[in-house]
């Protein structure tokens, strides 16, 4: 009896010893298996902070970059236009000293040579947004390479020019170009400049979103007015938001 006691404390102590052993085994592989795991996460972690912080850095240098392009631009394109009307000026002047009526309108079309180019596009004027704080050139046509670097001409009766003219800029989410036209209200104030030198003030009346494929809105009856239409997507890109303008007469 004893004998066999002794033996069943033997077995259960091997046993135990085994289990114990196990255990131990079982729980040092539960941590590494933890801390390779827990070391990964910190390794995507810490890549994916990186990347973040790449990603915000290159935004803001490239708002920044073509924010710079942009304002040289305008600076040469106002010069342009106050070289043409001096050009004009005078030319009106030799008229009158002249005593000889002319013509002179074709003055009114033209910025010299081929005006201000920028990106390989013509520049037709500069629109500006006080309540947003931008201020770009409007280039002849909205393409994709176009809208990259400028908001651009889209359709229309054509810049200051009566009747509606549509605008397209890029919704970078980063304030560039038109990224923040959804914070425009009733009543704000834009100002578009043309080749000749003409600055025209628009009062916004009208801000809503439509699909993207939804040009209804373009074609419109101003009453005789200018009207801007200012077009670029939603924040989520499945719309677009859309700002009607008119004139200030």
């Amino acid at each position: 009896m004893q004998t066999k006691l002794y033996t069943n404390r033997k077995i259960y102590g091997i046993i135990y010893l085994y289990m114990n052993k196990h255990k131990k085994e079982g729980i040092c592989m539960f941590n590494s298996k933890f801390n390779g795991l827990l070391t990964g996460l910190i390794i995507v972690a810490i890549i994916g902070i990186i990347a973040l912080i790449g990603y915000f850095g290159w935004s803001v240098y490239n708002k920044y970059y073509i924010d710079a392009e942009a304002k040289n631009i305008v600076d040469s394109f106002e010069q342009s236009v106050g070289n043409k009307n001096e050009v004009k000026n005078e030319e009106q002047n030799r008229t009158e000293i002249g005593g000889v009526e002319e013509d002179n309108s074709i003055y009114a079309g033209n910025t010299g040579g081929d005006g201000t180019t920028y990106g390989g596009y013509k520049v037709l004027g500069i629109i500006s947004i006080p309540k947003i704080n931008i201020e770009y050139p409007i280039l002849e046509k909205a393409t994709p390479a176009s809208i990259k670097i400028a908001v651009a001409y889209l359709s229309g009766v054509g810049i200051n020019k009566t009747g509606n003219t549509v605008i397209q800029g890029h919704n970078y989410r980063n304030g560039l170009f038109f990224s923040n036209l959804s914070k425009l209200s009733n009543g704000d104030t834009i100002y578009v400049t043309d080749e000749t030198g003409t600055k025209i003030t628009y009062k916004v009346y009208n801000i809503f979103e439509a699909d993207g494929n939804d040009s209804s809105f373009y074609n419109r009856n101003t009453n005789g007015l200018r009207e801007i239409t200012l077009s670029t997507c939603t924040n989520d890109g499945s719309r677009r938001t859309i700002v009607l303008a008119k004139e200030v007469i």
